[in-house]
């Protein structure tokens, strides 16, 4: 499990170099001209997690394998996208497959990449694109709820409680507020997530500065960062730039340009973690002489749920997880050692899977 993030945003604001540098491709054509992106580029991106090659080292896996997220480069949205404007339509489909959007806010001045308004604002920008996809998002509800209404009137409960949210939905966008503002029981979140409202989806912004603004931000970003705060939203600093040629470079060389740019870590690390927080995911792990690999499940998770993720037999057929905490993994140097040490515990089905947990599922089927 991991997830399928959409990156959007006006044209020229660096969307796709941003997605090069998170796939180390350039699949994404990065020009200097809107709708450079002909077609929506999907690109799976290992999920940094040092704590892995740790766990490697000590179990001899001759095999490492990290967790995977998708991202989704979509051409730049324009005004009137929402009305088939630009290339609006095909890409407000894509929106709909995402879990998450992340919104590339131009934070950077220059004169050689144009600026479809002519100017630099980041939050006029982003109610440009929130616009759109709440437009879009009204004309989908008043085309289904009419049909719900119809199925409502012959006493269909499902098209009554359709009808309910749909109402809730379109109360917030008509009080132009995105969807996602809505209070939502949780016997209702699945009901909820199948309108596949664009509006609805969680949200990260992404301050595109320049390179002397990375470490720091700047003027521009930090109307971001503060409209962010206001909304209780996940929000990162990133010069787009400064990562695509990081992707390029080797290790060694990647962490003499960080420190030269006064960076600990490269923007991207930083960016999917931000996107862990924001669907509330985490990552537990298996280790063995084959391989030492990292899975993602949703906090919360029980052991059988964490299981499957694996294989759908290793849910049905759970019997126990054998549990050892990260930390007691690497103090007693690994498995058997921590076995000896009374570190390894017996975990049922009701047992909630910890950040970092070492399991082994023992299963029957």
């Amino acid at each position: 499990m991991g997830f399928k993030c959409g990156i959007v945003g006006l044209p020229n604001v660096g969307k796709s170099t941003l997605f090069n540098a998170l796939t180390q491709t350039a699949n994404a054509q990065a020009a200097n001209y809107p709708f450079c992106t002909i077609e929506p580029n999907v690109g799976e991106v290992a999920v940094p997690e040092p704590r892995l090659f740790k766990l490697a080292k000590i179990a001899g896996s001759k095999e490492i394998i990290p967790a995977k997220m998708n991202f989704v480069d979509i051409a730049g949205l324009v005004e009137g996208a929402s009305k088939g404007e630009g290339l609006g339509n095909q890409f407000l489909a894509t929106i709909r497959e995402v879990d998450a959007v992340i919104y590339v806010l131009r934070c950077f001045e220059d004169d050689d990449i144009t600026h479809v308004t002519g100017k630099i604002d980041p939050l006029a920008d982003l109610e440009v694109v929130e616009t759109e996809l709440m437009l879009a998002d009204l004309e989908s509800l008043e085309k289904r709820k009419s049909g719900h209404e119809k199925k409502a009137r012959s006493g269909d409960k499902e098209s009554k409680a359709a009808i309910i949210l749909i109402e809730l939905a379109l109360e917030q966008l008509n009080d132009g507020k995105p969807a996602r503002y809505a209070t939502i029981s949780d016997d209702d979140q699945k009901a909820w997530q199948g309108l596949q409202l664009l509006t609805s989806k969680p949200v990260l912004y992404v301050c595109n500065v320049d390179e002397q603004s990375a470490a720091t931000g700047n003027a521009f970003s930090q109307t971001v960062l503060a409209h962010a705060a206001k909304e209780d939203a996940q929000a990162v600093v990133i010069s787009a730039q400064i990562e695509a040629e990081l992707a390029l470079l080797e290790a060694d060389e990647r962490d003499e340009y960080l420190a030269d740019l006064e960076l600990t870590e490269p923007g991207l690390n930083r960016l999917i973690h931000s996107g862990y927080a924001l669907l509330g995911l985490q990552t537990y792990f298996t280790t063995g002489p084959k391989e030492a690999r990292a899975w993602t499940i949703h906090v919360g998770d029980t052991a059988p749920k964490a299981a499957g993720v694996i294989h759908g037999d290793f849910e049905k057929g759970f019997i126990r997880a054998e549990t050892i905490a990260y930390d007691d993994f690497i103090t007693y140097h690994g498995d058997q050692g921590a076995r000896d040490a009374g570190k390894m515990r017996a975990e049922g089905k009701t047992y909630v899977v910890a950040n970092g947990d070492v399991m082994l599922f023992r299963f029957n089927v």
